[in-house]
């Protein structure tokens, strides 16, 4: 595969189209905050298995019937699963007092799955993550800088910030909970994202032995060629792993699909970058280096 298509040139559209999506789904954020799931923010989870279609109203009438009031409410399966969250703990009679009363109302088939965590706990499980991502987003900018340059390094760095932000914006505007399965997407996201950034940075590394780079002309040309050479191979991998993460969402269970959509929307989203942010970046720091030399030169 061997398009002659310029990945330099339109470096500011690129960087345009990011900047509008992140800005819109960020934006959200300090309004609104992530809807944070139980394993972030404490209290009860119940998965109601009904086995029939329900409307939201008539699951909270019922749950509101054993003086429970969920703060969230989410219909999966056309209705027959259901996912509410409670902000306080359930206790095992309560719990089984409700799911006699399912049982009794929809069927023998019907049933409850808890998931309980404590607001304490939540809150240290939160912070744990967080400092998971930034750890590993650090360690791969370290690892990309002994292998190659600074450069290299402060490119890749942006670019992974770049995914991570671009599946918090989506969660967030969309309102699609947070847990840690979200966390496992996003740190899979970053681990697919590198490995193609790094595939076209050692081509461009390889192909400077052999390239004269002294003018910006040259460095757009070393960049556009690199990534040519290395095209088949990241459309390839990306289709691939698209399909699969499609498959999950479709038709895997629906205690995955907002694990499946972050996967998704970060696979898309580090294929981009690694064509179009990442080594543009480096691309225009090396360009803007190379304008500061010259006045030096010509003094």
């Amino acid at each position: 595969m061997n398009f002659n298509l310029d990945f330099v040139q339109h470096w500011k559209w690129y960087f345009l189209v990011s900047g509008v999506i992140l800005i819109v789904g960020l934006a959200v954020l300090p309004f609104f905050g992530l809807n944070l799931g139980v394993d972030f923010r404490g209290g009860t989870r119940l998965d109601f298995h009904v086995g029939q279609p329900v409307s939201q109203e008539e699951m909270a009438a019922f749950v509101q019937e054993h003086g429970l009031t969920p703060s969230t409410t989410q219909l999966a399966s056309e209705g027959q699963y259901v996912i509410m969250r409670f902000e306080e703990e359930i206790g095992k009679e309560r719990l089984a007092a409700l799911r006699q009363a399912l049982q009794a109302k929809y069927g023998e088939e019907a049933n409850i799955q808890e998931s309980t965590v404590d607001p304490t706990f939540a809150k240290e499980l939160a912070r744990k993550a967080m400092i998971g991502v930034l750890a590993a987003s650090v360690g791969i900018a370290v690892y990309v800088m002994l292998r190659f340059e600074y450069r290299f390094a402060v490119a890749a760095l942006i670019s992974l910030l770049h995914d991570a932000l671009m599946v918090i914006a989506f969660f967030a505007l969309f309102r699609l909970e947070v847990d840690l399965t979200f966390i496992v997407a996003v740190l899979t996201v970053v681990g697919y994202s590198i490995n193609d950034t790094i595939v076209i940075f050692d081509r461009i590394r390889e192909n400077m032995k052999t390239y004269k780079l002294k003018t910006a002309d040259d460095y757009k040309r070393l960049v556009n060629d690199s990534i040519r050479q290395t095209l088949a191979r990241s459309i390839n991998t990306l289709i691939t792993v698209i399909f699969m993460a499609a498959a999950l969402f479709f038709f895997g269970p629906d205690s995955i699909r907002n694990f499946s959509l972050a996967m998704l929307i970060g696979l898309v989203s580090g294929g981009y970058s690694s064509l179009f942010i990442a080594s543009q970046l480096w691309y225009l720091w090396r360009v803007r280096e190379l304008r500061k030399q010259k006045p030096a030169a010509a003094s």
